[in-house]
C-alpha cells in the first residue's frame, strides 16, 4: 500500500495508490476518513488501512486520479520529530576518513525543511556549498518508547525517499563568527554547527509517498541512488548501513517517545560533493533520488 497527501480543486486530500497503474484513489468514506496521512496513522492501525485499500481495489466503479494531474505533498506533513543518522554507510564513512561510531549519532531537521517532490531546493544567500545526500526515510506508525530491536518493525508505518540537503560551509562555527568578537577557539569548543548546516528552509525533500512495510519486507536490501542533471552521483544498497533500521529505531526511542508520523532518516552512502571534488548544487540543477520498491523524487534547485 502507498499513501500520500495531495491537493487539487477540491482542496487538500489523502489517497492511496492501488496496483501498478500509479493512480491515486481518494480515501474518504465512513470506515476511514482523515484529512492527512498523519491523521490516518494516528487514528487507524495499518491492518485497518489495509482493509480499506483492499475494498478500494475491488471497487470497479471508483475512479482513480492521475498523479501528474494533482500536486503531491510530502507523505507526512507535520511530523513532531525528524531525526537523521549521521555517517551510517560504510562508503560514506570511508570518504569521510572517520572511524566507525560505537552507536548511532542523530541530528535533527524541522518542519520548515520539508518539501515534496517537485518543490524547489533553495540555495540560501548564506551558503555556497550546498550538497546532496540521498536517504531512506522511516516513518513511524505507532507510539513507542524504549522499543527493543526485535519489536522495532511493529512501530513502522512505512518508508519514503529523502534527500538531506546539507550546507557544508555553515557546519563549522568559524564560518559564522568571523565578524564576532568571540574568538574562533571559543566557538570551536562548542562543536560543529549542525542546526544551520542541516536545518535551513527547503532542505529535506521527502516522497513521493509512504510505502507501507508490507511492500518492503526487508529495508536492508534496497537499491539507492541520486543524480544531478541526469548524472549519477550516489549509487549503493541499504545493506551497506552500519546500523540497520531496527537498530536505529531502538536507539532513537531510548528516552524519546516516537509518535505516528515521526521520521527517522537512515544516513547516506558515499558520493557527496564535499568528499569527491564534485561541484556543489547551483541554480537550475535538477536533483533526482530513487530507492527501489519506493519510487523517485525530483526537485529543481533555485538560488535565493
Amino acid at each position: 500500500m502507498k499513501l500520500t497527501n495531495y491537493s487539487n480543486s477540491e482542496g487538500k486530500l489523502v489517497a492511496c495508490v492501488v496496483g501498478d497503474d500509479g493512480l491515486l484513489y481518494k480515501i474518504r468514506d465512513n470506515k476511514c476518513s482523515a484529512p492527512t496521512v498523519d491523521d490516518l496513522l494516528a487514528r487507524y492501525s495499518l491492518h485497518e488501512l489495509d482493509q480499506v485499500t483492499e475494498e478500494i481495489a475491488g471497487d470497479k466503479e471508483r475512479e482513480g486520479i492521475r498523479a501528474d494531474s494533482v500536486k503531491l505533498s510530502t507523505p507526512v506533513i507535520s511530523p513532531e520529530k525528524i531525526l537523521l543518522a549521521a555517517v551510517n554507510y560504510h562508503s560514506h564513512l570511508e570518504e569521510h576518513h572517520a572511524k566507525p561510531p560505537s552507536e548511532p549519532y542523530f541530528f535533527t531537521k524541522f518542519r520548515n525543511a520539508l518539501i515534496a517532490s517537485g518543490e524547489e531546493i533553495i540555495i540560501p544567500k548564506i551558503s555556497k556549498m550546498v550538497d546532496w545526500e540521498v536517504e531512506l526515510a522511516v516513518i513511524i506508525g505507532k507510539k513507542g518508547k524504549y522499543i527493543p530491536r526485535n519489536k522495532a518493525f511493529d512501530y513502522v508505518a512505512g518508508y519514503s525517499v529523502a534527500v538531506d540537503v546539507s550546507f557544508r560551509d555553515l557546519r563549522f562555527p568559524s564560518h559564522l563568527s568571523s565578524s564576532s568578537s568571540r574568538s574562533s577557539e571559543s566557538d570551536a569548543s562548542l562543536g560543529t554547527h549542525w542546526v544551520k548546516a542541516k536545518g535551513l528552509d527547503n532542505s529535506f525533500p521527502l516522497g513521493p509517498w509512504l510505502v507501507t512495510v508490507d511492500e518492503v519486507p526487508d529495508p536492508q536490501t534496497l537499491e539507492i541512488s541520486l543524480s544531478v542533471n541526469g548524472v549519477i552521483k550516489q549509487r549503493s544498497n541499504t545493506a551497506e548501513m552500519i546500523f540497520s533500521v531496527d537498530e536505529l529505531i531502538e536507539h532513537a526511542s531510548t528516552g524519546i517517545t516516537l509518535k505516528p508520523g515521526d521520521i527517522i532518516s537512515t544516513g547516506t552512502p558515499g558520493g557527496v560533493a564535499m568528499f569527491t571534488d564534485q561541484k556543489y548544487l547551483k541554480d537550475g540543477d535538477i536533483v533526482e533520488a530513487t530507492i527501489s520498491r519506493i519510487g523517485t523524487i525530483r526537485n529543481p534547485v533555485r538560488a535565493e
